[in-house]
């Protein structure tokens, strides 16, 4: 693997692998080098060792003398480590070192032939660590001829140059700081916006405050680590291995691996050390919400929504029954329980949306109902009770994310934006609205209307755009957490993911039963990695969000399954409600195989 760019040609070859039990020649000049990088070879004798059998006297009877004989001969007349076998070997060392065993580094690089890294990266990294800085620049006159950019001297002698400069100011060396400013720096006539940025650290009265101001980490061992990882991007690999390699790819290995799996669904760790790198990593089945962990059998007739609060602490659903149920969820065990009943919406309720901090709940009824109720959850009591015209349809409702205001819409022409008290602050005038989405900038609101399209209104300057056009009826949407991505549900075709930002279609959905009833999908798990639908065949559809086709097709329900909801909180619990009346909730598995969950464990 290639790093910054850098070519590994015949340069490579020649700077990063001297095979000594090829052609005898020393990697280095001998004994062992105080920073561990650089070792002696003896003329590559050393590497009939490495075979595990012995030469020497007591080896048995005279064909083993023989047959040893002949292995070690064998290896002075090896061919060349292959440039892959090179790179782990240094990728090795390069670790080895970073642990400070510096000794096996030594005897590594001795018996293999190579060498970690050029003889001047290694004499320009210990000047850089000891601060000798006019020794650090002569050896980039060294390195010069070693480097593919020629820009790449000037920008590493001014990286130097900066920490030179930052040094003296820390030590109270002001004329001799003021001297490199003048005197090196500036006649470099590179980032002069820099050079400014500098010289205002001359003001600093002590040195506390000029590490604060330049966000640096005072002289030493840190700071130079620092910038020496910066340095090493400018050199080509073959020179000086980017820092940290060997961790770097591994991350990049567990990484994808995530991204391979089908069901990771816990929080991504970049940490190393909470994996294990003797196996792949694989997530089972099992540990997905594809399993009914409870039934909700409180409602009396159809259930048209459910939702999750923010906190993920609670459950609403609405029913075609009248009333708004509110379901407390265990923190420990994940079971719901019915927290309270919210009475009198006498045509039902097919619409919920909790404000942003989750003390008040707004409920919407269907085509027919011109009312909108503003509940308070803590209390159980009716905050708003808002109708504008008996002719009106109230169908679809979002929050504002100040918390202070809400917008609300139907299919007869209604678009209005409304404070907690149900008093009229703006409308819209002819526009047909299926539902609504409002954005974090907290000024534009998302519309789906009648025409087959989202469009984006702006109650503060009156502009409106289109963002989204379909060829079918959107019948619902939601926008994931960070407002890039809409999810539809278009009738007759299924599910459609789309970025809003780029306006493109991203992604068609396969598996979903869509006709023109209106069904809400979510998206949910870690990083939202999964979507979620409900279906007219009565089934929960589960899709990885960049696979088409389904991983879980989740049965139970009896009729049309209407919504499911996420928990935010909580990645392995899932919601769904369905025209049979009842309310499922999904877990993983409830009992996991000892072993396998210990398996499991050890890969999350």
């Amino acid at each position: 693997m290639q790093a910054n760019g850098a070519g590994q040609g015949q340069e490579s070859s020649e700077l990063s692998c001297l095979n000594s039990a090829q052609n005898g020649e020393s990697s280095s000049a001998g004994g062992t080098h105080s920073n561990g990088l650089l070792s002696s070879t003896d003329n590559g004798n050393s590497v009939g060792t490495s075979n595990g059998s012995s030469a020497g006297p007591g080896t048995g009877t005279s064909a083993t003398s023989t047959a040893s004989s002949s292995e070690v001969g064998s290896l002075k007349k090896k061919k060349r480590l292959s440039q892959a076998e090179e790179d782990v070997i240094r990728l090795i060392g390069q670790h080895l070192h970073g642990l400070g065993l510096n000794q096996t580094v030594d005897l590594l690089m001795q018996e293999s032939g190579c060498r970690l890294e050029h003889p001047s990266a290694t004499k320009f990294r210990n000047h850089v660590m000891e601060g000798e800085w006019d020794k650090a620049e002569n050896d980039l006159n060294e390195l010069r001829a070693l480097m593919h950019s020629p820009n790449a001297i000037v920008r590493m002698k001014f990286l130097l140059l900066q920490q030179k400069y930052l040094e003296y100011l820390e030590d109270g060396k002001v004329l001799e700081a003021l001297q490199v400013l003048r005197g090196e720096l500036t006649p470099l006539k590179y980032n002069t916006d820099r050079i400014h940025v500098l010289s205002g650290y001359l003001m600093c009265s002590h040195a506390e405050d000029l590490r604060a101001k330049a966000e640096w980490e005072g002289k030493g061992t840190d700071s130079r680590c620092r910038l020496l990882d910066k340095l090493q991007t400018y050199l080509p690999p073959s020179v000086m291995l980017p820092p940290r390699r060997l961790q770097t790819l591994l991350r990049q290995a567990v990484e994808l691996q995530r991204d391979r799996c089908l069901y990771h669904n816990t929080k991504l760790d970049n940490n190393l050390d909470s994996v294990s790198l003797l196996l792949d990593h694989v997530c089972s089945r099992k540990q997905f919400p594809c399993y009914t962990q409870q039934i909700l059998t409180e409602h009396c007739n159809e259930v048209w929504f459910c939702k999750f609060s923010n906190d993920g602490t609670k459950l609403a659903t609405g029913s075609k029954d009248t009333t708004v149920i509110i379901w407390q969820v265990d923190p420990e065990s994940h079971q719901l329980k019915l927290l309270r009943t919210l009475e009198g919406h006498a045509y039902g309720v097919s619409y919920l949306a909790w404000s942003p901090d989750d003390t008040n709940l707004i409920a919407c009824g269907p085509d027919d109902c011109s009312e909108l109720w503003l509940w308070n959850v803590q209390t159980g009591e009716l905050r708003t009770k808002m109708s504008q015209s008996h002719e009106d349809s109230l169908t679809s409702v979002a929050w504002n994310p100040d918390g202070k205001r809400f917008v609300t819409g139907g299919q007869r022409g209604q678009f209005y934006q409304c404070d907690l008290d149900g008093n009229l602050l703006d409308s819209w005038e002819g526009v047909r609205v299926q539902c609504l989405w409002c954005l974090s900038d907290g000024r534009t609101v998302l519309a789906s209307d009648t025409h087959q399209r989202i469009r984006g209104y702006n109650f503060e300057d009156l502009t409106d755009r289109n963002i989204v056009q379909e060829d079918h009826p959107i019948m619902s949407f939601t926008v994931s957490k960070n407002g890039r991505l809409a999810l539809l549900n278009v009738a007759t075709q299924g599910v459609h993911l789309w970025d809003l930002q780029d306006r493109v279609l991203v992604r068609k959905y396969q598996g979903v039963t869509q006709g023109f009833y209106t069904i809400h999908s979510c998206f949910g798990g870690h990083n939202e990695d999964f979507i979620a639908s409900g279906s007219e065949d009565h089934k929960v559809y589960i899709w990885h969000r960049r696979g088409e086709l389904p991983i879980a097709e989740l049965t139970g329900h009896t009729r049309t399954v209407n919504c499911v909801s996420w928990n935010p909180a909580i990645p392995g619990l899932m919601a769904s409600a369905s025209d049979d009346g009842t309310v499922r909730v999904w877990g993983p598995a409830p009992f996991l195989d000892t072993q396998e969950a210990d398996g499991l464990n050890e890969l999350q």
